[in-house]
């Protein structure tokens, strides 16, 4: 008689426990147990609960492969999902084996577990692993698809073919639930800077607002409205502080496309950096944080979940890093970027914030992308006071780094990178549905090395956390105060100067009510949630293995120490700069 230990953890949000029936199932290489039921004496499956079970086996399993665990329904109560966390199974021999769960369980729903340490395609040698490798990707290829073509064909959602292509579910009650919110947040979203194109002479800046260049907009009050295009020339003076010399409202100069200065009148002077940053924050919404952020962690979160098993390296690396990304985009899609959705009553409207985010991916480059090459291609390597550069570089490199032990773990050499063909899918799809097969902007193709495979990677992981940290997390420090950084100007821009007047100002200003309501999405999207996880801790366990455990440790450890230099630099600042801080960023695009 053989005897196999199960401890079995129950997630610790609300209502992840479950008064059903849970039944389990072990695979070896020598056989299989018999489908026993998890079954103590009092609660089995409480929040936060971890209990052991016991399933006795004739004679050894073998090497343990798989762990099927099933769900029935307790007498005729209604349905009651489980959230499992994870399953230790120590074996007769005393190996304790980790598989992963991490998902909501559904009445009659069958899961396989995969434990163990991580798997590359190739180094799989059982047939029945083998076999259920392809299995569960044929399987996630069903649910991260659009139109079924034909039973082994799946395709992503196509909504406009110059944006990056998204998952197709436009409910979040059918998406999966292994990418779903949890009870706990879901019940508390109540509601659902930037890098701009820079050019550097000198001590003289210029901000270049091309792109948003005979933008289309939308109708107000039966009349269409006007968005700036313009060009803001910045001096760097004495003091170190980047101040506004010059603006000019539209892209072709001409006499009703006037120079504005600080020498004249101060409602004029006032009026164009109104146009300027509110053509600004517009830019900044769409492109840098919605396409820029939202949309790709979409796109890498759906290739990982369609190219990769479970038990890959890659894809228990990187699934903490889209924790709840598909789901708050599928909401978002809805309550912020609907065709009644709050971005859409900006002066821009639906098809002209499309039309944004279509030119600004026609714009993005790889380069663009990597901190360090962004910040060198626009010359702000020694600009003063500029905190997110600094914290920036220093979180990029404490990424890397990570990165780079993790990788170089799993992939010693070039050649384990070019023969991981589940790789080279992830990447492909990513190429070819996020960054649209543009290969001028120099995203890569296909993976042939190690150093290729860390700096995406770094990239990636950079985006999803600090970038987004950086772009999201100020808003209502910023953009409450409307005038900072309006989404709507009412009035058009001014051609002439000596015309305007306070009035002339507040009636450029959207209404009070439309105030409101882009108040209140800067409040919603600046909130902290009771489940929030930060920057590199990572709550979930994926991997066994001790080498990993020590590398993860290892990264908190680099992220406590950037802390604590921040602040201490911010105690000096009378602005503090936190939006950087380790404290400060979530492990994913969340909210």
């Amino acid at each position: 008689m053989a005897e196999y230990k199960l401890e079995v953890t129950t997630g610790t949000m609300k209502y992840a426990g479950t008064m059903d029936y849970i039944h389990a199932t072990l695979f070896g290489t020598e056989g299989q147990s018999e489908r026993t039921e998890l079954d103590n004496f009092g609660f089995d499956a409480l929040s936060g609960m971890t209990r052991t079970y016991t399933i006795k086996t004739t004679t050894s399993l073998g090497k343990l492969l798989l762990l099927k665990v099933e769900k029935d329904p307790f007498f005729i109560l209604s349905e009651d999902e489980w959230y499992c966390s994870k399953i230790v199974v120590t074996t007769p021999e005393g190996e304790a084996i980790l598989f992963p769960c991490y998902r909501w369980i559904s009445r009659g729903e069958l899961v396989e577990l995969r434990g163990g340490k991580a798997m590359k395609v190739f180094e799989d040698d059982c047939p029945l692993l083998i076999d259920h490798r392809k299995k569960e990707l044929t399987s996630k290829k069903r649910l991260y698809q659009t139109d079924l073509c034909d039973f082994q064909i799946f395709r992503w959602a196509i909504t406009d073919e110059k944006i990056p292509h998204r998952i197709h579910y436009t409910d979040i009650d059918e998406l999966p639930a292994e990418v779903r919110f949890s009870l706990s947040k879901e019940h508390e979203i109540r509601f659902t800077k930037k890098l701009t194109q820079n050019v550097v002479f000198c001590n003289i800046f210029i901000c270049d607002q091309k792109i948003m260049d005979k933008i289309p907009t939308r109708e107000y009050d039966g009349k269409p409205l006007q968005a700036a295009a313009g060009l803001c020339l910045f001096y760097m003076n004495p003091e170190n502080k980047l101040m506004p010399i010059a603006i000019q409202l539209h892209q072709q100069p001409s006499e009703q496309n006037p120079i504005f200065l600080p020498s004249d009148s101060e409602t004029d002077w006032l009026l164009a950096k109104i146009f300027v940053k509110s053509a600004d924050a517009m830019e900044y919404q769409a492109i840098y944080h919605l396409m820029g952020t939202h949309f790709l962690a979409e796109v890498f979160a759906v290739a990982a979940l369609r190219s990769f098993p479970v038990i890959h390296p890659l894809y228990k690396f990187l699934i903490p890093h889209f924790r709840y990304t598909l789901h708050i985009n599928t909401l978002s899609r809805t309550i912020l970027f609907g065709h009644k959705g709050a971005l859409n009553t900006s002066t821009l409207g639906y098809e002209g914030m499309t039309e944004l985010i279509r030119r600004g991916l026609s714009e993005m480059t790889y380069s663009s992308l990597c901190l360090p090459e962004n910040i060198t291609a626009r010359g702000l390597e020694s600009v003063p006071n500029f905190y997110y550069r600094d914290d920036g570089l220093k979180l990029w490199n404490i990424i890397n780094s990570f990165v780079r032990k993790v990788v170089e773990h799993f992939y010693p050499s070039d050649n384990d990178v070019v023969k991981d063909t589940e790789l080279q899918d992830w990447i492909s799809e990513i190429f070819t549905h996020g960054f649209l097969a543009n290969k001028l902007a120099g995203f890569p193709t296909t993976f042939d090395a190690v150093e290729e495979v860390v700096k995406f990677i770094t990239m990636l992981i950079f985006t999803v956390t600090a970038q987004h940290a950086a772009l999201n997390n100020g808003q209502f420090d910023f953009l409450s105060w409307m005038p900072n950084g309006s989404l709507l100007t009412r009035r058009p821009p001014p051609t002439t100067k000596g015309q305007s007047s306070v009035e002339t100002i507040l009636e450029t200003f959207p209404n009070i009510g439309e105030t409101v309501k882009f108040a209140a999405q800067a409040v919603v999207l600046s909130e902290k949630y009771s489940d929030m996880v930060l920057l590199g801790a990572y709550t979930e366990e994926w991997f066994q293995e001790p080498a990993l455990k020590q590398m993860i440790k290892e990264f908190q450890a680099d992220l406590s120490n950037l802390t604590d230099i921040i602040t201490v630099r911010n105690s000096e600042l009378e602005l503090p700069y936190t939006y950087l801080s380790p404290t400060e960023i979530e492990n994913s695009v969340t909210i």
